[in-house]
């Protein structure tokens, strides 16, 4: 299974890391930097095919708000507080937040939705958006790339070893996600007071 996936990205890699930005992003940079680094893939195609993708999803999700909003109030009520903060954020720090919204937990995807809702200009919007898009890719894949063998490593003895890999994966998985998750809870609290 782990040859055929390898065999995979190496044959139709940009293909599936463009999908791959699109939906979610961050492991499948992580694996085009490992990829970068032992030379199945070029460096810097993939930093621009991974943000080409990053940049499909916002501007897809831009045009969600834009063209759909009956649809969005209605579908996604129990977001409102969140598209609340997004608004407060956007008000708050202008054009800054399409380059952050990549990095905020819970809202990466609610941001790009909250501004196509508001009268904030298309143009401008996609054009943020690409640089950001390009930044991001840039961000994770470099840093991966770089530390490749550093990487490798840890991943081969965690396979030799993985019965004390695992409790040390889980614990760091869970810790990231209640860390955001409490952050994420408590910024929407001080900042959102609806009813």
């Amino acid at each position: 299974m782990e040859e055929f996936f390898i065999s995979s990205m190496r044959e139709y890699g940009y293909i599936i890391l463009f999908f791959w930005s699109i939906l979610e992003g961050e492991s499948g940079l992580v694996m085009a930097g490992l990829l970068s680094h032992t030379g199945d893939m070029n460096l810097f195609l993939a930093i621009f095919i991974a943000g080409l993708g990053g940049f499909a999803g916002d501007q897809l999700y831009f045009y969600i708000g834009r063209f759909n909003k009956n649809y969005v109030h209605r579908t996604l009520k129990k977001q409102r507080r969140k598209f609340a903060l997004a608004h407060l954020l956007l008000k708050k720090h202008g054009w800054p937040i399409i380059f952050l919204q990549r990095y905020m937990y819970g809202l990466r995807t609610i941001i790009p939705i909250a501004i196509g809702l508001t009268g904030y200009s298309a143009q401008k919007y996609a054009f943020i958006n690409l640089i950001a898009a390009w930044c991001w890719s840039s961000v994770i894949i470099l840093p991966v790339w770089f530390f490749g063998d550093v990487i490798l490593g840890v991943i081969t003895w965690a396979k030799e070893h993985w019965y004390f890999a695992l409790p040390f994966v889980v614990i760091f998985i869970g810790s990231i996600y209640y860390y955001f998750h409490t952050i994420s809870g408590k910024t929407l609290k001080t900042n959102i007071q609806l009813p």
